[in-house]
């Protein structure tokens, strides 16, 4: 029997009652990745015929969990941004996404400026997962037709985030946007 969604949230969701922070986080990555192995799941979700867009599949009322799959007709590249205090884990279905994290080198004393610079690049080919800590700056862009699922630990329409403009040295802070969408 494939390893199914329904496998995913009830594994994620004991990682986050028995287990501290990150160390849940790269067990959810860990499972992401075997889920991602499932060809019915992705082909159900994240397949050629999957409309084109962010659609949530999975909200965990008690931990507050959320597991979206990323459709996109169109290639596209996020700016510079974080998930505010959630965390995020990134897995990827289908063509590849690019993604680099970014550190602050500002003291973050001024408010609406940034200084921010790439510490770390890498890419995301199927079936491989990355985890974005809290409050952890990241970028990426993918091709016309890629297909991820993101995973957070908050739905992000409720918290504030953060976008970052490295050439203008600049922070926006946003509250009701998921932070993947914007470009």
């Amino acid at each position: 029997m494939s390893y199914s969604l329904e496998d995913f949230c009830a594994d994620a969701r004991a990682s986050l009652k028995d287990k501290a922070g990150a160390d849940a986080r790269q067990i959810i990555k860990a499972r992401l990745e075997r889920l991602l192995t499932n060809a019915d799941f992705v082909a159900e979700h994240a397949g050629p015929k999957a409309e084109a867009g962010i659609k949530t599949i999975h909200r965990d009322a008690e931990t507050g969990m959320n597991v979206l799959v990323h459709v996109y007709a169109e290639a596209k590249a996020a700016p510079p941004h974080d998930h505010g205090d959630s965390w995020a884990v990134y897995g990827q279905a289908a063509l590849h996404t690019d993604m680099t994290v970014w550190q602050r080198t500002d003291d973050g004393g001024t408010a609406g400026k940034a200084s921010v610079e790439p510490a770390e690049s890498f890419r995301l080919e199927p079936g491989m997962a990355g985890v974005f800590e809290p409050g952890q700056i990241h970028s990426l862009s993918f091709p016309a037709g890629a297909r991820f699922v993101r995973v957070t630990g908050t739905d992000l329409k409720t918290i504030a985030t953060r976008r970052f403009d490295p050439d203008a040295g600049t922070v926006l802070e946003d509250k009701g946007v998921s932070g993947v969408a914007k470009t």
